[in-house]
């Protein structure tokens, strides 16, 4: 379809010390409490890049295990208030995100990153720095000022190479991340230890 815009998926990103501040609870409720109206629509209630989008706080530049979770499961208690369109899934050959875009976030501004192949970040502006300089970017210090991000872990036996991502209409985010056909010799551990982190905030 014509209104669908293939995302390019970066692989390369040398940006220093990218996601070194944490996004604190304390932190995001009064950055919430006096922000202005687009940063409700991104960070409110059933926004993919809001903290509280899991029922409980997490900071959404930390790396989420998405797909070890049940969508209905997370999400309950915002689609029985009709407060999001997100939804998280897995068929037989692929691992499949689709969310809406809060509005003001223009899909010019929306990058995707591939991270080791092992996390894959959704991220953009919503306010340009005065400072541009290639030194001081925006990600690297309180980004949450400047701009959004999700942050989620790839699943081990998914092929992120062949990872696609698209927006429709500025306001539709859908992506698919294909399994592999291949059976690794030695495949990673369960992610007891991330679980357990998950455990702390869930």
């Amino acid at each position: 379809m014509a209104s669908w815009k293939q995302l390019e998926v970066h692989t390369e990103d040398q940006t220093p010390h990218k996601w070194s501040v944490s996004l604190s609870e304390d932190m995001f409720k009064r950055f919430f409490s006096l922000g202005c109206p687009v940063v409700h629509k991104i960070f409110g209630d059933g926004s993919l890049f809001s903290p509280l989008l899991f029922g409980k706080y997490f900071d959404p530049s930390d790396a989420f295990p998405l797909w070890e979770f049940e969508s209905d499961v997370l999400l309950s208690n915002l689609r029985s208030s009709g407060k999001t369109n997100i939804d998280w899934f897995q068929t037989d050959d692929a691992y499949v995100l689709k969310a809406d875009l809060p509005a003001g976030v223009e899909n010019n501004t929306v990058q995707f990153f591939v991270e080791n192949g092992k996390i894959m970040e959704i991220s953009g502006q919503w306010k340009p720095k005065r400072d541009q300089s290639k030194t001081k970017d925006w990600r690297s210090g309180n980004w949450w000022e400047h701009g959004y991000v999700r942050r989620l872990e790839i699943p081990g036996d998914a092929d992120w190479k062949d990872t696609e991502a698209y927006v429709n209409n500025d306001m539709f985010l859908e992506v698919r991340i294909p399994k592999s056909s291949l059976v690794s010799d030695t495949p990673p551990a369960p992610g007891k230890g991330i679980l357990a982190k998950i455990s702390d905030h869930l």
